[in-house]
């Protein structure tokens, strides 16, 4: 089954959160972009103050493109860290005609920068997403990923809604890589009682018989280091 953007979350604001290497980032840009193409007026803010390699901010020009309002902590400068978040900002929580998107960083330290907003968060209709990639060494296990799922809802005060399973290994992904991310992702789910909103795939997978019993959520590769552009 394949999904759009809505079918994997319809809740107005979208918390996108994951260990580092998950590729959260990817899933937060195709996710607004799926948004836009699918008629939403749709906003992403890029909240991520941990990793300097990949930043939704600097595909500014083709998410500002598809009609998406970018917001980041650093206007000036894309390869600043500055932890730093910009009025503006309030923008996705208090505009309830636009649905809300925000890349935050991947770790418990950098998801502490919603601590600041969890008041005003929680009084919207918002569904904080974790992003999980098997290939990931501290969150291969079941056990593993909940702790650290856990710790990122103490740090924030924020309730988990969904599991985005994001099994990949960049070019060298395959089917099978997939598959074995929706087995952790579904251990997981059992453990906590929170949903798999969809396993993640690039485009050139929706075909494969193997994965047909799978809410698959189709992604463009967009968050490439520089000398692979």
């Amino acid at each position: 089954m394949i999904l759009t953007s809505d079918q994997v979350c319809s809740n107005r604001v979208v918390l996108v959160c994951g260990h580092y290497g998950t590729g959260k980032t990817e899933f937060a840009v195709n996710y607004a972009l799926g948004l836009a193409h699918e008629g939403h007026a749709a906003m992403l803010a890029d909240v991520d103050i941990v990793n300097p390699y990949f930043r939704s901010r600097e595909r500014r020009k083709l998410l500002e493109g598809a009609g998406i309002r970018v917001i980041s902590s650093s206007q000036a400068c894309s390869d600043a860290d500055v932890p730093a978040l910009p009025a503006e900002l309030l923008t996705i929580l208090e505009n309830r005609e636009i649905r809300g998107v925000m890349d935050v960083g991947g770790d418990p330290v950098g998801a502490r920068v919603l601590a600041r907003f969890q008041p005003k968060i929680i009084a919207e209709d918002y569904k904080l997403l974790f992003v999980l990639n098997a290939n990931r060494p501290e969150v291969r296990t079941a056990e593993a990923a909940v702790a650290y799922l856990r710790s990122i809802e103490v740090v924030t005060g924020l309730a988990c809604g969904g599991i985005v399973n994001n099994t990949h290994l960049c070019g060298e992904t395959t089917p099978e890589e997939i598959l074995k991310g929706a087995e952790l992702a579904e251990a997981v789910s059992r453990e906590t009682g929170i949903p798999v909103m969809c396993h993640v795939a690039e485009r050139r997978f929706t075909g494969e018989e193997s994965l047909a019993g799978l809410k698959l959520f189709p992604i463009d590769i967009y968050m490439k280091k520089p000398w692979e552009l």
